[in-house]
């Protein structure tokens, strides 16, 4: 079984990562970019029949800042 957890910071949370990539495509000529908010892509290999309970449980307590940070959890 595998779960992708995918991690984002919330609205409102400055992202200097994103600003960076920002800045750097419009020194490379790409126009338009109005925004690039960064984030992070988790890839769990899980054993057959984990909840997504115990996924939640595992980005609450490790794998985001729930302060700061958003997450979504796709099981396949």
């Amino acid at each position: 079984m595998k779960a992708t957890v995918h991690v984002m910071l919330k609205n409102g949370v400055l992202d200097p990562q994103g600003e960076a990539v920002k800045h750097a495509l419009g020194s490379l000529g790409f126009e338009g970019v109005a925004g690039v908010r960064q984030g992070k892509v988790i890839e769990l290999d899980l054993a057959d029949g984990t909840s997504e309970d115990t996924v939640k449980a595992m980005c609450e307590k490790l794998l985001a800042n729930t302060v700061i940070e958003s997450y979504s959890i796709e099981l396949a």
